[in-house]
Formats: C-alpha cells, sequence, structure tokens
C-alpha cells in the first residue's frame, strides 16, 4: 500500500523533510501558515491553514486520506495537533502537547531532568516573580542565562557575561511580558546538536551539528532563528571526539527512557564544557537548519521509519554518507531586529549550481519570488569535508546574487571551524 503522508509547517525544515520524503514511494501533501514553493513543487497538494489550529489540520488530513503525518515545527506540537490527529486514526510522527513540554516549558524541562536524574543538567531556578528573579541575578555568583520559560522562536534566551550585562538582563526581565522566568548557570563551552528519530521506545541518532544564533559575523549581535550550521563526515565535529558524541546520546537515551511512549524527533542542544557535555535544551522537533544537514546525507529512508514507528516495529538502523555539510541561510537586510521584505530572491534549483536550495519565509508572486520579513532561504554544500562544502555553498549564493539579503558567510570557514577547536582546547588545559 502506498503511504500518503501529510506534512504540517512551511518553513526551511519542512522542505528538508519535503525533499526527503519525495524520494520516497508515498503521495505527499503539506499544510503551512504560508505557501513555500519548494514544498508545493513536492508535493501533490499545499494547503494554507493555521498550523496551530488542530481541527483545521485534521480536517485536512482526512480530505487527503493521509495515512501517515510529520508535524514539523513547535508550536503546532504545543497547541495539540499531533494529539488531535493521533485521535483520528492519523499516526502523527511528532510528539503530544503533554510530552512537547519538553521543549514548550523550559521551566518543565529542567524539573523533568531533575525529577528523572538525567545528567547534564546544569544549576537553575524558576521565577513567576519578575523582582525575585532580578535579586537571584544580584546574589548568584557567576553569570546566568536568562530563559523565558515558553516558546520564543530562539530568540529570547539574554546571556549574561556574552550578550548582555547583569543590568540589562534585569532590564529584560522587568520590561517582559514572560509570566515564568527560568535562569540557568551560564554554560561555556562549544554548543552542538544531536537530533534522534524517536518512537516504540527507541532512539536513532544521526550526526552532530553546530548551528549559529547570533545574527553577524564572529558571532556577534542578537540571537536569531539559526543563520547557519555545519556538520562532518563522521559522527562527531572537529571540536569533539567519539566519547563526547557517545556521552550527548547516552543522554538521549535516558530522556527517551523517562519520557515514556516518546515519538518523533528528540532534539538535544548541547554545551561541550570541559567537564563533558551538558544540556543547553531540548527540542520536540527537527531543528532548523540542523535538518538541512542531516537530511541530505541520511541513506536510510526516512518513509521506512515512519511506517516502522506506525506499526509498533523498531526502527530502522540509520545510514549517512560520509559527508560534510555546511547550511547558510540568507536573511532579509536588518534581520532580526529590523528586518526589509520585498527584496527578489535571485537564487533558484535551476541556477544553485551543486547546492541544494531550500526555501523558508518568503513570498511567491506571479514575476518570481521575494524575501519576508524572516529567514527567506537556505543554501547547502555537501561534500568530502568542511571546506570543500563551504565552497560549495558559497559560490551558489554569489552565482545568483544576495542583493537586498544578508549571509553569515563566516559559518563553516577554515578559520572559524579552527576557532572553535582552539576554544575547546584552551578549556581543557585550563582545567
Amino acid at each position: 500500500m502506498t503511504e500518503t503522508v501529510l506534512l504540517i509547517g512551511g518553513g526551511g525544515r519542512e522542505h528538508a523533510i519535503a525533499r526527503a520524503l519525495a524520494e520516497s514511494d508515498c503521495t505527499l501533501y503539506a499544510a503551512g501558515g504560508n505557501r513555500n514553493p519548494g514544498i508545493a513543487s513536492l508535493a501533490d497538494g499545499f494547503e494554507t491553514l493555521e498550523t496551530t489550529n488542530p481541527q483545521a489540520v485534521t480536517t485536512y488530513a482526512n480530505k487527503v486520506d493521509a495515512s501517515l503525518a510529520v508535524v514539523g515545527p513547535e508550536a503546532p506540537l504545543e497547541a495539540g495537533v499531533a494529539d488531535a490527529l493521533d485521535e483520528a486514526g492519523i499516526y502523527a510522527f511528532g510528539p503530544q502537547a503533554e510530552q512537547a513540554r519538553i521543549e514548550t516549558n523550559k521551566g518543565f524541562q529542567r524539573r523533568f531532568m531533575d525529577r528523572h536524574d538525567i545528567p547534564g543538567c546544569p544549576d537553575y531556578e524558576e521565577f513567576t516573580d519578575n523582582e525575585a528573579a532580578c535579586e537571584h541575578i544580584e546574589e548568584y555568583d557567576g553569570d546566568l542565562v536568562v530563559k523565558p520559560a515558553g516558546l520564543t522562536g530562539g530568540k529570547g534566551v539574554r546571556v549574561i557575561g556574552d550578550q548582555v550585562t547583569a543590568e540589562q538582563a534585569k532590564t529584560y526581565i522587568r520590561e517582559s511580558s514572560h509570566d515564568r522566568i527560568v535562569l540557568e548557570e551560564r554554560l561555556v563551552g562549544e554548543e552542538f546538536t544531536i537530533q534522534a528519530l524517536v518512537a516504540n521506545g527507541e532512539l536513532r541518532v544521526t550526526p552532530a551539528v553546530q548551528d549559529h544564533k547570533r545574527a553577524y559575523e564572529g558571532d556577534d549581535g542578537p540571537n536569531t532563528g539559526g543563520m547557519g550550521s555545519y556538520s562532518d563526515a563522521g559522527l562527531e565535529l572537529p571540536f569533539m571526539d567519539r566519547d563526547d558524541y557517545l556521552e550527548a546520546v547516552d543522554i538521549l537515551e535516558a530522556t527517551v527512557d523517562a519520557l515514556e511512549g516518546y515519538k518523533g524527533v528528540l532534539y538535544g542542544q548541547f554545551m561541550l564544557t570541559a567537564e563533558g557535555p551538558k544540556v543547553v535544551e531540548f527540542n520536540a522537533r527537527f531543528g532548523d537548519p540542523e535538518a538541512m544537514n542531516t537530511l541530505p546525507v541520511m541513506e536510510t529512508d526516512l518513509l521506512d521509519v515512519l511506517v516502522a514507528a506506525r506499526e509498533g516495529e523498531s526502527l530502522p538502523k540509520l545510514q549517512f554518507q560520509p559527508q560534510a555539510t555546511v547550511c547558510k541561510y540568507a536573511v532579509p537586510d536588518g534581520y532580526p531586529t529590523d528586518p526589509d521584505a520585498g527584496a527578489k530572491v535571485q537564487i533558484s534549483p535551476e541556477n544553485a549550481g551543486d547546492a541544494l536550495l531550500y526555501y523558508a519565509s518568503v513570498d511567491e508572486r506571479e514575476d518570481g519570488i521575494y524575501t519576508t520579513t524572516s529567514r527567506s532561504f537556505a543554501v547547502v554544500g555537501v561534500a568530502d569535508g568542511i571546506t570543500d562544502a563551504e565552497e560549495i555553498t558559497t559560490g551558489a549564493l554569489n552565482s545568483a546574487g544576495t542583493e537586498g539579503l544578508r549571509v553569515r558567510w563566516d559559518i563553516g570557514q577554515a578559520e572559524l571551524v579552527q576557532s572553535r577547536i582552539d576554544h575547546m582546547d584552551e578549556l581543557h588545559s585550563s582545567e
């Protein structure tokens, strides 16, 4: 029987999922808040709807007679879209709202780790009183990370001693509308992520990826949804070893064991410190942009994973091409603080050369594709090494042109990668 798969979400991450599924023996439909031309070109149908409305999503799923669904973004998970699909008899590869709290509620996430003795949890305190949070900042011996407890699209975190001073952090808390604030010890090291496909009590892990949240080159500026990322030809990254990778996987395994019945993707964002990996946060879905690093080199059929998950079978082992990837996002000028929309996107699948193009938030008009105020598109190079992959990505962007757009050109470049290696060497030598 040919499966009919409904993909929920319209961003670059979902374009990567759509491309992976388009190579499978399935009929693909998609639903998103914005019409993604890349996804639409791969799907048999694309419906524009409010993806946080469980009834609207389930109605469309029934209309196309979906036998499986993949929930891309976090907001529909929080809204209970996976719950509604499961209840309607359509297996959703994504956690139900209760389990998605491992991402959607930062306070719950830390309490969960504490309760189940999951390793890698930093010191933390949760506050419902903003003034009490400010007092904690004043009294704490060291730097802290300020995290709103709910979803902020990757843009709500403030790091004292890096992005802001203690006084600025207190101002941020006092002026915020967040009803819960989590304050955590600042972890020092190098961040990396590992995404695991999870179902039936099992997990299958993917290569480590390093994302770049800061808006400007040299890791300056405000946090964004992610300006780009890279992976190496093996499972680990150049600044870590296999033991570091396996220790992070152990943390994911402990978390899956504690999250009984979890299904979907569990994404661990880790800080590799001098003492080993610590948990920055968990996400309950594929990363954006990390999905664009891992899915293009995954040789295992994603559909086979979905079907095994639904049928209660053992998940297939994941196989990956031994190749590196470099992903760079093109964003509108002024992003993320004051973005300018309306620049014409010059790159297309036809002029991207050897690179892969993933559309994110764009406006398709009769005369072409234009930017909105969010991340526009991502370009991914795949090669035997990081340097060659970076050259493919940069070459495609330069050939097509980036007028009205901004790119973090340093992502994946040898100098930046070496700085990560040097940073970890310094931390280890100062132990």
